[in-house]
């Protein structure tokens, strides 16, 4: 396609020299730049697929097995729970599942062979390395086809963060994203298992339909089930519309989540939601509604307008100082959170920009990692979403700084009493790039006085167990544990010393005894349903799509100059 689309390119310059004269007259005289035209033409359709979709994922030819019997060998394990880490283990993979977890010795002290489990067809060597599960990230979007046009950039990017189950809200369009959801359970792409979630009125069937009454509600979830939907992502829709849809959702064993947008907030916030039997929240719109002290809804500004993004993200910090941290109603709210055993999903990291603008904007890892239209989305624009920086000030810095204060107090409470919080990263927006932004969320998570230990189990097994609980059936993945399916990553720093490990991009470190700036870490190996993947080598093929990329515009750049 790149080829065809270049040789149009080189037919087109061909023909402007023919009739130069031409249209060096024509367009001079309308002021009119040929080689800036030309240029967004091949470059528009070199990057924008004939469909309004993601570019799917080719098929794979990266990672190995799965295999008769895996064994690791010599490892660290953290398996989850939130237990304390235990090794040395030789762990035992036959298939997809994990068959034996054997301690075998003691650290500090030679392994004796003649205790470890044999008859491995692969093993891998991790004495001195950490097993911990793949994470679970609950809140992702796969790409769009003007910031990163292929689902393989995406999807190698969350493999390479030891990312193994998403969950989509949605991850792309209803059919597309069951296609690829069907491709990723049959191993047939490199790609994390997915969760296909979706909003009330999406599908081919209903393209010219509208959710008016209950009854429409309640026959598109039966719709959605039917394709094989897995659950709901709902706004905040007015109370009779929200009930139809989740009653019906949860008497299908359908999941469900929310971001209770501020258009209707004031009618359906997370109490209201949780009430008629919402799964959990995502983000924390409603939240705060939830809780306000002396107020019914946020005091916006006379002139507030919500397709204003800087309004809209902007003012929405302000709820800081408008709830009580740790007041009758903030008690009265956790508790019956707790009761109704909801979920909080709280995708801290994606508006961490909001608080340091410089420091999102120029992140390590965007040389090597962010594809240039992606990089290009995020620049201040009243039409990308996310991109709302049109003039950030300091209030707003500020503003966003105190909010997260209460908002991370809020969710360490309800951690503490026992209620359930997990991760979503929400990336591709706002500075965010896919796989680095779900560790920033584990980060944040330990910033809001999260052990690390009760880090990774908010990145596994409570993701998990959110993601079980509308099926009322026992989690098949999300702990290392006998029986359960293969998915851990193998890292060779500690990951509880420092989470800074788990990016692609490493921690940096001084090494005292050559003196010299090191990177550490980067997971080594994503193993999902059994399938071993090299995370060095997903991140290096991601590397060369970026330069790839670069090296695409700046060539039509310079061709277009000549």
């Amino acid at each position: 396609m790149k080829l065809g689309l270049l040789l149009i390119f080189c037919k087109l310059k061909k023909k402007r020299k023919m009739d130069k004269s031409k249209k060096i007259t024509l367009f001079k005289n309308q002021r009119f730049n040929i080689h800036r035209l030309l240029f967004l033409i091949l470059f528009l359709l070199n990057f924008i697929s004939v469909s309004s979709q993601v570019i799917p994922a080719p098929d794979r030819s990266r990672g190995e097995g799965p295999f008769d019997r895996l064994i690791i060998r010599g490892a660290t394990l953290i398996d989850g729970t939130g237990g304390m880490p235990r090794g040395p283990v030789d762990i035992v993979i036959e298939e997809n599942k994990i068959v034996d977890i054997k301690n075998v010795g003691t650290p500090k002290l030679p392994i004796e062979n003649k205790n470890r489990p044999a008859g491995a067809t692969k093993e891998i060597d991790a004495t001195g390395k950490y097993v911990m599960p793949g994470i679970i990230d609950l809140h992702i979007h796969t790409g769009s086809k003007t910031k990163a046009p292929e689902a393989e950039y995406v999807y190698k990017l969350w493999l390479a963060h030891g990312i193994t189950t998403v969950r989509g809200v949605p991850s792309g369009d209803l059919e597309w994203s069951l296609s690829e959801k069907k491709r990723s359970s049959q191993n047939k792409i490199a790609a994390p298992r997915m969760i296909s979630f979706h909003r009330p009125g999406s599908g081919k069937e209903w393209k010219d339909r509208k959710i008016i009454t209950p009854s429409d509600a309640k026959e598109w979830v039966q719709y959605a089930h039917k394709k094989g939907v897995d659950g709901l992502k709902l706004g905040s829709f007015r109370p009779a519309i929200m009930k139809a849809l989740l009653d019906e959702a949860n008497k299908l064993g359908m999941g469900s989540t929310a971001h209770l947008g501020q258009t209707g907030v004031a009618q359906m916030n997370a109490l209201d939601a949780a009430r008629l039997g919402l799964t959990g929240m995502t983000h924390f719109y409603g939240l705060f509604e939830s809780m306000y002290e002396n107020n019914d809804i946020q005091t916006w500004p006379i002139d507030m307008n919500y397709n204003d993004e800087q309004h809209r993200f902007g003012q929405v910090a302000r709820q800081w100082n408008i709830v009580k941290p740790r007041g009758e109603k903030w008690n009265a709210l956790l508790e019956e959170f707790l009761e109704l055993d909801y979920f909080l999903n709280p995708t801290m990291a994606i508006y961490s920009a909001g608080r340091d603008v410089m420091r999102a904007r120029n992140a390590d890892w965007h040389e090597k990692y962010t594809l240039p239209t992606l990089m290009d989305f995020y620049q201040p624009s009243r039409e990308n979403h996310g991109a709302y920086w049109f003039y950030w000030t300091t209030h707003d810095e500020v503003a966003w700084k105190k909010f997260y204060q209460v908002w991370m107090t809020f969710l360490n409470d309800y951690k503490n009493m026992g209620g359930k919080v997990t991760v979503g990263s929400d990336a591709g927006f706002i500075y965010q790039t896919y796989g680095f932004t779900t560790i920033q969320e584990l980060e944040m998570l330990q910033e809001a006085g999260f052990h690390p230990l009760e880090v990774i189990r908010a990145a596994t097994l409570h993701g998990a167990e959110e993601i079980f609980h509308p099926l009322k059936k026992p989690i098949e993945y999300g702990v290392v544990r006998e029986g359960l399916l293969a998915d851990m990553i193998i890292i060779d720093e500690n990951p509880l010393a420092n989470l800074k490990v788990l990016y692609g991009t490493g921690a940096v470190k001084l090494n005292d005894e050559n003196r010299q700036v090191e990177r550490v870490g980067g997971v080594e190996y994503t193993i999902k349903d059994g399938i071993v993947y090299n995370a060095k080598q997903l991140l290096d093929d991601v590397e060369q799509m970026v330069q790839k990329q670069k090296v695409f515009r700046e060539t039509s750049t310079n061709q277009l100059k000549n």
